[in-house]
């Protein structure tokens, strides 16, 4: 835990909050364990070394301002630094992740522990871009009130599964291949192959240029209608391998010795 500082953050936070232009309040807050913080910084308007401080140090204490317009700022110890604190914007409660989302955050300051100074410090380098930052997401707010959740795909009443085979050709049996795919896979290289009975792109085709040209057929397949679906061919069971059956011939009977006379 970092050493006592000569002026206590409760202090620092109620005579910062009388100095700050407006009409402002302090909370101040003690937590018992490092995971009662987190319902508080986890709203922490801030990318550098704020952020830093409260995920790599167990403060035990924070306070937070409150000022007009909702405006909220963030402040507790400066590790290392007995006589300065941090000051960071906390992001506001009333707007949803995609309306935040695109805002770069505004960022804290560390401020020394006189009042007078870190209020000056926090109205002239602070305050400008979070009120900026808070007046782009209010307008976000306005402007895309729902988040732009991706819209699924319609249904369609065709589709065609190209299979990577073992051999590296990449193809689909003649038919399960809609008459309608037919001239866009020509078109993208495929060839018909009689004796398989399958539209195929050759394995001669390097990895990099397979890719491409499926690529180019799922996108003209899709715009025409037709889903397209990609899978992987089973791979070859191996041969069945049989032991040698006993054999039934009759075993020929040794001679028998010729008798004396």
């Amino acid at each position: 835990m970092p050493a006592p500082r000569p002026t206590s953050l409760s202090l620092f936070a109620a005579a910062l909050a009388e100095r700050l232009p407006g009409t402002w309040t302090s909370e101040y807050h003690r937590y018992r364990t490092f995971e009662d913080q987190f319902p508080t910084i986890k709203r922490l308007w801030d990318a550098g070394h704020v952020d830093y401080i409260v995920s790599q140090y167990a403060l035990g204490h924070d306070a937070v301002l409150t000022g007009p317009g909702d405006e909220q700022l963030y402040v507790t110890d400066r590790p290392l630094y007995r006589h300065q604190f941090v000051v960071a914007p906390l992001e506001p409660e009333d707007v949803k992740p995609h309306q935040i989302a695109p805002v770069r955050e505004p960022d804290g300051i560390a401020v020394p522990n006189d009042p007078a100074r870190a209020a000056a410090a926090i109205t002239r380098r602070l305050m400008p871009r979070y009120r900026t930052a808070l007046d782009a997401v209010r307008n976000n707010a306005l402007r895309q009130p729902e988040p732009p959740h991706r819209q699924p795909a319609p249904e369609v009443a065709q589709t065609l599964t190209l299979i990577w085979y073992p051999d590296g050709v990449v193809g689909a049996p003649n038919k399960t291949v809609p008459k309608e795919a037919r001239g866009v896979l020509f078109g993208c290289r495929f060839q018909y192959s009689p004796h398989e009975a399958a539209f195929v792109l050759p394995a001669s085709y390097s990895a990099k240029e397979q890719a491409l040209l499926v690529q180019l057929a799922a996108h003209r397949l899709t715009a025409q209608g037709i889903g397209v679906n990609f899978r992987r061919a089973a791979p070859l069971s191996p041969p069945a391998t049989t032991s040698a059956a006993p054999s039934t011939a009759p075993v020929a009977a040794a001679p028998k010795p010729a008798a004396r006379r």
